[in-house]
């Protein structure tokens, strides 16, 4: 078993064919190997080692710095209510075996931007920087919130807690569905969960939330409901720009003890003679 690299599962869920539990079952099963032999759990690989899963070869996962348009990121409208596993993410063109990994979902009952990437390790990181990115949204609510019931929401006050920095909010005159009213909020961090409990904490009853921007990602006329489409290059080079991949820190090296003599004395460095010219 090689010391250095990464440990086998790992590198699996990276690759975007399973979690890192279903790696183990498939390594216990007999179903990966590296470099020609059965792999074993725990094992650790590195970029020289051949992986297979069922005698395919696995790709591995690509450096985030290099995502270009062409990389398996997508940028889909969710229509309200659509399931992910069932209804759009099979619509994904994909490799047998590989899975697609959602950045921030937006709950069942709601929709709008979603980012689907089959890269395990992108998605892991964009998942961490989510939280720091602006989140555009559109909730549907029936009737008018009132000054005060605005002014609540934004002091961004949750039930467990937390508060959320709400940077806008604003409701459309225009706008409106009959009885119900369409309102657009911006917070930093915040889920579609979050949204949805910012209103309803006013008395809202809310309808529909649709997350309409993500980070440096929008929603483009282009992209009608249900549909998706990759990143273009202005997209893929800003979300690069956004989640930046994480500095290689290299180990300090350690100075050596001083030496001590005989007498217990610690000794300076060794003095270079010079000679008297």
């Amino acid at each position: 078993m090689t010391e250095s690299g990464d440990r086998l599962q790992k590198v699996l869920a990276q690759a975007g064919l399973a979690s890192r539990r279903e790696a183990e079952v498939w390594i216990a099963a007999g179903r990966v190997t590296i470099n020609g032999r059965p792999a074993t759990l725990g094992e650790r690989v590195t970029g020289r080692d051949e992986l297979r899963v069922d005698g395919r070869v696995v790709r591995r996962s690509r450096d985030a710095s290099k995502l270009a348009a062409t990389a398996t990121v997508f940028l889909c409208h969710r229509s309200p209510g659509e399931s992910l596993r069932e209804e759009l993410i099979p619509r994904l063109p994909r490799r047998t075996g590989l899975r697609f990994l959602t950045v921030s979902p937006m709950p069942l009952p709601d929709g709008g931007l979603e980012l689907l990437t089959s890269d395990g390790a992108l998605a892991e990181r964009l998942q961490r920087r989510v939280r720091e990115w602006s989140v555009e949204c559109r909730v549907r609510i029936r009737g008018l919130l009132e000054p005060h019931s605005l002014e609540a929401i934004q002091r961004g006050e949750l039930d467990d807690g937390r508060t959320l920095s709400v940077v806008e909010i604003e409701g459309s005159e225009e706008e409106t569905d009959g009885a119900n009213r369409w309102y657009r909020i911006v917070a930093r961090g915040a889920s579609g969960k979050d949204i949805r409990q910012l209103f309803e904490r006013q008395g809202a009853l809310v309808s529909r939330v649709q997350r309409t921007a993500l980070g440096p990602l929008a929603l483009t006329r282009d992209l009608n409901r249900g549909q998706f489409r990759v990143l273009s290059e202005e997209e893929a080079t800003a979300l690069v720009t956004a989640a930046p991949a994480p500095k290689r820190v290299s180990a300090a090296r350690v100075p050596a003890a001083p030496a001590r003599s005989s007498g217990g004395r610690t000794r300076g460095p060794r003095a270079r003679r010079t000679r008297d010219r």
